[in-house]
C-alpha cells in the first residue's frame, strides 16, 4: 500500500481523502519515510521538519473528519523550492549570505495561496545559489543528483523539486523559472514542469532577474499542474506586475483535446544542434499530435539565437542581487556566480537597454507567429542529463549553462507559457522532454494540449528504479 500511496497524484489523493480511503497523516507519513529512504542518494531536500509537516497533516485530517476540508489541495503534500518564503521555515536560497531568521514569519504569494487551500508542506528543496544556474548545487546544501541516474545532474535551478516529484516524495512541487529552471529539471528528471505566462502567478519579493522570472508547478501529470495553477493564480496585491485575475479554471477544458489546432513543430528553432535521440523522440511526439487531429506543420519562429541579450538581462540580474555584498560575503558564495555577476557589473547602460530592446522585438515576433499558430512544439532541451556536479557537459565548448538550454530562455524573454512533458527516454534510459509553447496568457490551452499528449502517449507508469530500491 505504501508504494501505491507514493504513486498517487494530487487528484487521486483528494478523491481518497473525501472517500476516507486515506488520511493526510497516512500520506504525509509515507512520503516522509520515502524522503528518509531515498533522498540520501539524490539530496533533493535542503530542509525536512517532520514535526511541522505532521502537525499540519493532522489539522487537515481533522478538517476531513469534521466534513469541512478547505480549498483544492487540503492534505496534499507539496515540496517547496528554497526560494519561496514560508512563515515556519527559513528561506536561505542556498546561500550563506542570507540571514535565516530574517526570512521567518513571511509568506510568498504562492505559499500563502497553498496555505489557504490546506496544503501539507513537505519541506524545502535544494536550488542553486540564488537560483542562478541550470544545475542544482550550492555552498550550503551541496549537489542534487538525478533520480534516474545519481551520477548525472538533476538540472536546475529547481532540481530538488523535480527530484521530489519523480521519487514520490511529494506529488506536487513549486519552482521558479528565469531561464528554464522549472522546465530544465522537469526534462532531465522525467516530470511535468510548467512556466506560466509572466504575471499569471503572483510573485513576491520580486526576483533579481526581473521579468525573466516566473513561479510555477512541477508534478507527475499535466492534470495536477492544472489543478495547482487554480491555486497559484489567486490574487496577491504585493505583486505589482501581476495581470488582473481572470478566474480561469485551468482544469475545465483539459479533456477537449487538440483536434483542429494549428501547431508549429520546430525541431531546432532553425539554429540549435540537437542530440539524435532527442530529435527522434520529439518528431514522434509531433506525429502523436497529428494523429490526435491537430494540423501540425514544421515551421521555425524565425528568430536568431538571443543568447547575448539574454545573458545581459540574466547576469545583469545576478549583478543586481550581489550589488550590496562586499568581498567578505562574496567569498562565501559560489565563485562562478560571483564571476558572472562581476562581469555583468561592467555592462554599460546602453548594453542593458539594447538587450531590453531585443527582448521586446522577440516578443513582437512571437506575437505575430502566434497569429498563425496556436502552439509551438520543440524539444525542452537539446540533450539529456550529463555528469553531476558540473555546470556544462564534459568537453562542452562553453563554460556557461545557457549554451545548452537554447529552447528555454527565449520564452522567458517573451514571457509566454511553456510546458515540459516527458516524451521518451534516450539510449541510456534518461528522460527526454517535449516543450509546448503558447501565446501569452493562453496558459489553459497549453495545459490542455499537454494533457492530450500525456493521455495519448503516457509515460506515467515508469518510475526511476531508485523509487523502489535503496
Amino acid at each position: 500500500m505504501k508504494q501505491d500511496v507514493l504513486r498517487m497524484t494530487a487528484t487521486n489523493l483528494r478523491e481518497q481523502y473525501n472517500s476516507r480511503g486515506l488520511s493526510p497523516v497516512e500520506v504525509a507519513t509515507a512520503m516522509l519515510a520515502q524522503i528518509s529512504r531515498v533522498d540520501k542518494v539524490t539530496n533533493g531536500f535542503s530542509l525536512v521538519d517532520e514535526e511541522t509537516t505532521l502537525a499540519l497533516a493532522r489539522q487537515s485530517e481533522q478538517r476531513y473528519q469534521e466534513g469541512r476540508p478547505v480549498g483544492l489541495l487540503d492534505g496534499v503534500p507539496v515540496a517547496l523550492t528554497d526560494v519561496f518564503l514560508t512563515p515556519m521555515w527559513p528561506t536561505v536560497r542556498g546561500s550563506r549570505t542570507v540571514d535565516p531568521a530574517s526570512t521567518l514569519d513571511k509568506s510568498s504569494p504562492a505559499t500563502a495561496a497553498l496555505a489557504r487551500h490546506g496544503y501539507v508542506p513537505m519541506g524545502k528543496t535544494t536550488t542553486s545559489e540564488l537560483a542562478w544556474k541550470a544545475v542544482t548545487d550550492n555552498p550550503v546544501d551541496g549537489i542534487t543528483n538525478n533520480p534516474w541516474d545519481p551520477d548525472k545532474t538533476s538540472g536546475g535551478s529547481s532540481g530538488g523539486s523535480a527530484v521530489a516529484v519523480a521519487l514520490g516524495m511529494a506529488p506536487l512541487a513549486l519552482g521558479t523559472d528565469a531561464g528554464g529552471s522549472i522546465r530544465i529539471p522537469a526534462s532531465f528528471c522525467g516530470v511535468v514542469g510548467f512556466k506560466p505566462s509572466f504575471g499569471e502567478v503572483p510573485y513576491w519579493p520580486q526576483s533579481p532577474f526581473g521579468t525573466l522570472s516566473h513561479a510555477g508547478p512541477l508534478s507527475w501529470t499535466v492534470a495536477d499542474c492544472a489543478l495547482m495553477m487554480n491555486v497559484l493564480t489567486e490574487a496577491d496585491h504585493r505583486d505589482t506586475y501581476a495581470i488582473p485575475r481572470r478566474g480561469i479554471d485551468y482544469t475545465a477544458n483539459l479533456e477537449d483535446g487538440v483536434k483542429g489546432l494549428r501547431i508549429a513543430y520546430s525541431p531546432n528553432l532553425g539554429y540549435v544542434d540537437v542530440d539524435s535521440d532527442v530529435e527522434k523522440a520529439v518528431a514522434q511526439a509531433a506525429d502523436v499530435f497529428a494523429e490526435l487531429g491537430a494540423h501540425v506543420v514544421r515551421a521555425d519562429p524565425g528568430f536568431s539565437d538571443p543568447l547575448p541579450a539574454f545573458g545581459h538581462l540574466f547576469y545583469g540580474g545576478a549583478a543586481n542581487a550581489l550589488r550590496e555584498l562586499g568581498p567578505k560575503k562574496r567569498s562565501l558564495m559560489d565563485p562562478e556566480l560571483v564571476k558572472v555577476a562581476e562581469k555583468a557589473g561592467r555592462l554599460s547602460m546602453l548594453d542593458y537597454l539594447g538587450a531590453l530592446n531585443e527582448a521586446r522585438m522577440l516578443r513582437e515576433r512571437m506575437a505575430n507567429f502566434f497569429n498563425k499558430y496556436d502552439l509551438l512544439l520543440t524539444p525542452t532541451l537539446p540533450l539529456t542529463a550529463f555528469k553531476t556536479g558540473r555546470e556544462v557537459p564534459p568537453d562542452w565548448p562553453s563554460t556557461r549553462w545557457p549554451t545548452w538550454t537554447p529552447f528555454t530562455y527565449p520564452f522567458n524573454m517573451t514571457g509566454q507559457p511553456a510546458l515540459s512533458v516527458p516524451c521518451a527516454f534516450d539510449s541510456g534510459a534518461m528522460p527526454i522532454g517535449l516543450q509546448l509553447v503558447g501565446r501569452n496568457y493562453n496558459d489553459a490551452l497549453v495545459l490542455q494540449a499537454g494533457h492530450a499528449y500525456q493521455q495519448a502517449a503516457p509515460l506515467t507508469d515508469k518510475r526511476p528504479s531508485l523509487f523502489d530500491t535503496v
